[in-house]
């Protein structure tokens, strides 16, 4: 392995470990600012609005295909010249699919925004991993979530201002200046490291995986949705989950497998890709369902509703100086437990929200979810990595990335599911006439997904992850 940044191991947050969260940003932001501006870009494609969820639905499928390939891509050419070279596809995407004059020209440059996207998250964090001390993993890791955490709370009103006051074009031109300036900035201080060893590609893992992913993904988005027939979802889930099997048994097996599962063996590793996933997916639906729950449910105009959802990013952002002393304080084991219990407090709390609740209360309320919803993301993130070794980082990081990618399509699917077995107990008790019912059974759901996805951490030792945290044991 090559580094060539040794000054890095000096720094609290390294200049690459910014660079990597602010194009992680522009990545995550770009995923949801669309949303609000469907409207218009199908008036300008001139079809129905439904028409272009294909986009956001290749988007995310070709993120599927390409992150457990990313690894190994990385390794071969090396972690700055890909990084560089996603911001550019990325940056150029961006360009083309303002100027799109077409559904299918449209969809066809998602795609290769989806391709930068999915070398640019993985191995931009591989490349802050390898770099940092494990002393300082806690601050690199908190400054690597938070776009995450907050693109997709201030994405919707960020898009609905572009295209209310501008045009929708430049939901994508303006990723034009930034893509340009980290790119060139990427040359300059990500570190050069790869894997000397040439490890030959996996071909036939990457096509498991690459049916396993697109067929789980898209059957989630389908149901999610709810435009296809149930028994073709369960067809897709059927197949994914085959491919999904056929994929661990071939890693197991093969010489020289795309993604080693050795890091499974690592009880902190193990944890937080179990649990840590079913958390994940809970918070992933929070930003999908409290605008629905203010908009459809208490009638409120999308800019009041944005307004309200805003106090989720406030709470995200105040709490980031407080997390390391927190995880130093409490260790990491205390921390998940009681902050996780918060959590789902925090979505249970939701579900009391009513239109005549005090604005106040309901910012209150919305500010602390945000709060502990960074502590938990920043803390699953950390300890994820706190116990893998060096060598192993690349392919840790790989089976995490794509695990996250599943999680957050699960989380939308979650929140749909939801909302539908709101809706059915609503008429089963009659409780159809409260304001937004469906919407706030449906935090209660999401809430006990959140809580079954505590359990892993009960196993944890009380020292796991000391060598992070640094707390006595």
């Amino acid at each position: 392995m090559n580094e060539n940044s040794p000054r890095t191991e000096q720094r609290g947050v390294s200049p690459a470990a910014l660079l990597v969260a602010g194009a992680f940003f522009m990545e995550f932001l770009d995923g949801t600012v669309i949303a609000t501006a469907l409207p218009d870009m199908a008036t300008s494609f001139g079809v129905q609005a439904v028409a272009l969820n294909v986009g956001i639905s290749a988007y995310l499928i070709t993120l599927a295909v390409l992150i457990p390939a990313s690894g190994w891509i990385a390794d071969r050419f090396g972690a700055r010249r890909i990084f560089s070279l996603a911001l550019a596809i990325f940056t150029l995407a961006s360009v083309f699919c303002g100027l799109a004059t077409s559904v299918d020209g449209f969809v066809a440059m998602r795609i290769l925004q989806g391709t930068g996207g999915a070398l640019m998250v993985p191995v931009g964090r591989l490349a802050v991993l390898r770099t940092t001390p494990k002393h300082q993993l806690i601050t690199a890791i908190a400054t690597l979530t938070w776009p995450a955490l907050v693109a997709p709370i201030i994405g919707p009103p960020l898009g609905g201002f572009i295209t209310s006051y501008a045009s929708w074009r430049w939901i994508f031109f303006i990723n034009v200046p930034l893509g340009l300036l980290a790119i060139v900035l990427a040359l300059r201080i990500i570190p050069d490291i790869r894997d000397e060893s040439r490890r030959p590609f996996d071909l036939p893992g990457f096509v498991a995986t690459s049916v396993a992913m697109v067929s789980l993904v898209y059957a989630m988005e389908t149901l999610g949705a709810g435009h296809a027939r149930l028994s073709v979802s369960l067809g897709l889930f059927t197949l994914g989950i085959a491919a999904f099997l056929f994929a661990v048994r071939h890693f197991r097996r093969a010489a020289w497998p795309m993604i080693r599962l050795d890091a499974l063996q690592i009880p902190t590793f193990r944890v937080t890709l179990y649990g840590g996933s079913l958390f994940r997916a809970a918070i992933s639906a929070v930003p999908f369902l409290l605008p629905l729950l203010f908009q459809v449910g208490f009638g409120m105009d999308p800019f009041h509703a944005g307004l309200l959802v805003l106090a989720v990013f406030v709470g995200n952002l105040t709490i980031k100086p407080a997390t390391t002393p927190l995880i130093r304080w409490l260790g990491f084991r205390k921390l998940l437990l009681i902050n996780g219990m918060l959590n789902v407090l925090a979505l249970l709390a939701c579900a009391w929200l009513t239109p005549s609740t005090p604005v106040w209360v309901t910012l209150v309320m919305l500010y602390l979810g945000g709060v502990f919803r960074s502590i938990q993301f920043t803390g699953v993130s950390t300890l994820a990595f706190a116990d893998v070794p060096s060598g192993q980082m690349s392919y840790a990081n790989t089976l995490f990335s794509t695990a996250t990618q599943l999680a957050v399509g699960l989380g939308i699917t979650l929140g749909a599911i939801g909302i539908r077995l709101g809706e059915k107990v609503a008429e089963g008790f009659a409780l159809t006439t409260i304001p937004g019912i469906s919407f706030r059974l449906a935090f209660v759901f999401i809430a006990l997904i959140c809580l079954a996805g505590m359990v892993d951490t009960l196993t944890l030792a009380k020292e796991a992850g000391s060598s992070v945290s640094r707390k006595a044991r």
